[in-house]
């Protein structure tokens, strides 16, 4: 059974997010992040507005949850602050089915595809995060990492957002995160990287007004490395259910001890 969530801005059509039950486990590129901020600090520091919705703390956040995206107001010069589902579901599309395969869209290919063409051309959103994470196959085994920007600094993936009718007539508001090649950072561990976008860019991603897919593609590029660190973290965040500080602390890697008789 489906929650709905308050919607957003009338300005927007009105939309209102819908937050399914089913939680996707899998361990892609990006599926797994940290924003641990409360909603007032991330309004501050995207410089946005919103309504009633409302964020809480995350350490553990999972694909077809409700996250938190920054939208242009498409007439006004006003950023705002709104949830929207992970996991994107096209404007055309016949069900929400699919939604949780669209967490991520590839920068290299999304101007082609038709789930994410038309919303890299005019829906684009900032997603804002202050660390994410990946895991390294060693073995039978997967050691988790966690990646922040100085330090744990607020951040941004380059988003991208649609809105979809269901069949009682409610706009489900839904999100995907960009991915790219990975930097000397992240490639020790994964061969992709969400995009992070670079502060000075976010007014030109999302600037409703900015419609050449070209000019689009040229801000998705790997983020410089010198600003990023990885450490590893414990097996706690593998589970969905695990969402406290304890996700995210360092920890040593547990080596893979030899049997007796190999």
């Amino acid at each position: 059974m489906s929650q709905v969530l308050p919607g957003p801005f009338s300005d927007f059509g009105g939309e209102k997010m819908c937050a399914f039950c089913p939680i996707w486990h899998n361990l892609v590129m990006c599926g797994r992040y940290r924003l641990s901020r409360r909603k007032q600090i991330i309004e501050e520091h995207f410089d946005s507005v919103s309504g009633e919705e409302d964020w809480n703390p995350r350490y553990n956040v999972a694909p077809t949850q409700p996250i938190p995206i920054i939208r242009q107001h498409p007439k006004k010069p006003v950023r705002q602050f709104s949830l929207a589902r992970w996991g994107l579901i096209p404007s055309w599309a016949k069900d929400p089915s699919g939604a949780a395969m669209m967490i991520n869209a590839r920068s290299e290919t999304a101007a082609t595809k038709p789930a994410f063409r038309d919303a890299l051309k005019s829906r684009r959103c900032l997603v804002p995060a202050d660390g994410f994470y990946e895991w390294q196959r060693t073995g039978n085994t997967k050691q988790p990492f966690c990646f922040e920007v100085h330090e744990g600094s607020l951040f941004a993936f380059a988003g991208l957002w649609d809105r979809w009718k269901d069949a009682n007539g409610t706009w489900v508001k839904s999100c995907s995160i960009l991915t790219t090649t990975p930097n000397a950072v992240t490639s020790t561990v994964h061969d992709r990287m969400p995009v992070i976008l670079d502060p000075s860019n976010y007014d030109l991603w999302l600037d409703p007004g900015m419609t050449n897919l070209y000019a689009a593609c040229d801000l998705l590029k790997p983020c410089d490395a010198q600003v990023m660190r990885c450490y590893p973290v414990s097996a706690r965040v593998n589970h969905v259910a695990n969402d406290d500080a304890e996700c995210s602390a360092p920890a040593e890697i547990v080596q893979a001890q030899s049997s007796l008789f190999s």
